[in-house]
């Protein structure tokens, strides 16, 4: 008895890259809004200063439309490179599940390195205000309200710096936690043959 191997391709799922994409931006902008709120609530004098809101009477509502713009921008870009590099190690063959978990890990690393970022900065307002004050402008004499004002900056370069460490990271956890679940894992049969393939993808089907 002989053993036909045909190749059956993996099944495609163009729709969940396409919702994976739009969830990222719309994910990226609630967590820009979030986080420039908090930030307002901080040190709205570092809003103040740094971007020069001097005739703005409500800085809170400025910079959570100012944090949903630039999640916006930093969403997009985000969603390109998670959602291409996503179908090219899946073969667009994940679950929308799959993707999105992982999507909300990198979220999480991006917001550790946020609040990383806030307190690195404080621990160098406190332990030197002086060498912070000369590092940048605007900075308050108060040693509260400077800590505060620390804390914005720092949150923010931490946000910025860890977001693409947080999605490379990311996606070498995806490819790992692909390969494991066994979905593209070589088939014995197949390597016999000399066929490439996915584990499930070899059916055999007799001759007579």
């Amino acid at each position: 008895m002989m053993a036909e191997i045909s190749e059956l391709p993996p099944v495609t799922r163009p729709m969940t890259l396409i919702g994976i994409a739009i969830t990222g931006v719309l994910v990226s902008a609630l967590f820009g809004g979030i986080t420039n709120a908090f930030n307002d609530w901080v040190s709205p004098n570092y809003f103040v200063v740094v971007m020069q809101w001097d005739g703005i009477d409500d800085t809170g509502l400025a910079s959570v439309a100012q944090g949903i713009l630039e999640g916006i921008i930093f969403g997009v870009i985000f969603s390109l490179l998670f959602t291409v590099a996503t179908g090219l190690i899946t073969l667009a063959s994940c679950s929308f599940g799959f993707a999105f978990r992982h999507m909300l890990w990198i979220l999480l690393g991006v917001f550790g390195c946020w609040v990383v970022g806030g307190l690195l900065a404080m621990g160098l307002a406190t332990l030197s205000p002086k060498l912070y004050r000369g590092l940048f402008i605007g900075v308050p004499r108060e040693f509260g309200p400077m800590l505060g004002y620390a804390w914005v900056g720092g949150s923010i370069v931490g946000a910025q710096l860890g977001g693409f460490v947080s999605v490379l990271m990311g996606l070498v956890i995806l490819r790992a936690n692909w390969l494991r679940s066994g979905k593209c894992n070589p088939n014995p049969e197949r390597e016999r043959a000399g066929l490439p393939g996915f584990e499930g993808d070899v059916r055999r089907t007799p001759l007579r």
